[in-house]
């Protein structure tokens, strides 16, 4: 007697099964009844976060990696303060590495004088040395729990351009949405404000259906690698194409497996990020990721103008992703990051039919006869500017080659070369300077291991301190 098996059945249960690893790779639900809007460039951005931000009746939440004092950010910053005035709650969470040179605590003054809030996010402090490492880099907004924004833009009048320089605008992405996934996003910014002071104190209740979409928001925090694993289950399930746009990818082993692995499996792989920095060796650094994709069939390209500053990703048309996050250890692993995952048709393909015309100002980096990446003579480059983001990501990659090259873990391509010779260079200078003025090198390493010694004291003081109040509470019990 033979068993019939369902198709339909089966694939029910195959799309059951890829919905759930889904849902544990990115660690967020799946929200369903929403509406988006896909907003390109800084301008489309600002003019609808401004209008929401001006139109606010009860709350407003915005959580930045950068609000600088210019006319953008003292644009919104006269905003913010108007709706303070007015009775709203406004919450800011600005990251205190990303303002410093961009914008001083006095700067605010203005908005908390108005009763606005502002928190600073992980300032340096003596009891842990190292916690400046880990960045809020999230830009989103959420206005009266009802309309939100996600993106990877600043405040910051940069992300314009300079029309009187002929610098264009930054090339980036953001979203707006209506819809429960606000909720998503509110709380997100509840749960970073509570690490930074008193819980915050608003009415967080799901709003209705907006329109049809389905989407899951990814909240990401140190340590939690939530939108790391999600990038991994792209690059292995995607069937047909995966088309990343990022500013500052950095070739993480792991992750560059899984992309050679889909293109030598016919999937069209493509990424697309900044052109060339006017920095030679930050543009060295750059390049040496290049060469496995290359060779594995993924296809690089380089934007023209002044800096592409986008993320995101869209694959099989299917499905996309659009967020703060950056191809890299930093984003992955160290800063709190938000995005939105997007399981829509229309959607994803108004994010691939913006990616096509990105690449129409793009170049494409092919490997020469020596097989060595090199941008293909079919376009013209216009080289951009540098940025210190980028630079930072570089030397991730050099940091990552050079210990590869010590300890043999994995086998060195000819992209690697170019990248010991400066590495070498400088721990023999530094080797140098240690042999003939020891104290140089030793006075700073005694101050830094004495700092840390300190701060484990202090942190294990506060530790004794919080154990004790609890074993106190309940004994009162």
């Amino acid at each position: 007697m033979s068993s019939l098996v369902d198709p339909s059945a089966a694939a029910r249960s195959a799309q059951n099964l890829t919905a759930h690893a889904f849902e544990r790779a990115t660690g967020a639900t799946l929200s369903a009844g929403n509406a988006l809007d896909l907003l390109i460039d800084a301008r489309a951005n600002f003019d609808r976060w401004l209008a929401a931000i001006r139109a606010a009746r009860a709350s407003i939440l915005l959580e930045n990696y950068i609000v600088a004092d210019d006319a953008v950010g003292r644009e919104f910053l006269a905003a913010l303060s108007e709706r303070a005035a007015a009775g709203v709650r406004v919450c800011v969470i600005r990251d205190w590495l990303g303002c410093v040179g961009n914008s001083k605590p006095s700067f605010w003054r203005p908005l908390t004088d108005a009763g606005g809030e502002v928190r600073a996010y992980n300032p340096p402090r003596f009891d842990s040395p190292f916690a400046w490492l880990g960045r809020d880099h999230r830009k989103l907004l959420v206005v009266d729990g009802g309309i939100a924004f996600v993106s990877g833009i600043c405040v910051a009048q940069k992300w314009l351009g300079d029309p009187t320089r002929e610098i264009p605008p930054w090339r980036d992405t953001g979203i707006a949405m209506r819809g429960p996934a606000c909720a998503e996003i509110a709380r997100a910014f509840a749960d970073n404000w509570a690490q930074l002071g008193t819980p915050l104190a608003l009415d967080m209740r799901t709003p209705g259906a907006a329109g049809d979409i389905g989407l899951r928001v990814i909240a990401t925090t140190p340590n939690r690698a939530s939108v790391y694993r999600t990038d991994l289950f792209v690059a292995a399930m995607a069937r047909k194409t995966l088309w990343l746009t990022d500013a500052y990818f950095v070739g993480f082993a792991p992750y560059v497996q899984a992309l050679c692995a889909a293109a030598r499996d016919g999937v069209d792989v493509r990424l697309l990020v900044p052109g060339t920095s006017n920095l030679k060796l930050v543009a060295r650094f750059s390049h040496a990721g290049y060469r496995p994709l290359l060779e594995a069939g993924v296809k690089v390209y380089e934007w023209n103008g002044s800096m592409l500053h986008a993320k995101t990703a869209v694959a099989d048309g299917r499905w996309a992703r659009v967020g703060s996050s950056n191809l890299n250890i930093a984003s992955w692993l160290t800063n709190c990051e938000i995005d939105v995952a997007v399981e829509d048709e229309g959607f994803a393909q108004k994010v691939a039919a913006q990616y096509e015309a990105d690449l129409r100002n793009a170049t494409e980096v092919v490997l020469d006869d020596r097989t060595r990446p090199t941008r293909s003579p079919a376009r013209r480059m216009r080289v951009g500017g540098g940025s210190s983001s980028r630079a930072a990501a570089s030397t991730l990659r050099l940091v990552n080659t050079v210990g590869a090259a010590i300890g043999g873990r994995r086998l060195l391509g000819g992209a690697d070369a170019g990248l010991l010779p400066p590495a070498a260079l400088l721990l023999i200078v530094v080797a140098t300077l240690a042999a003939i003025w020891p104290r140089l090198v030793a006075w700073p390493l005694a101050l830094l291991t004495f700092w840390i010694g300190a701060s484990l004291l202090l942190r294990w003081r506060k530790l004794r301190r919080e154990r004790g109040k609890v074993g106190a509470g309940k004994s009162a019990g």
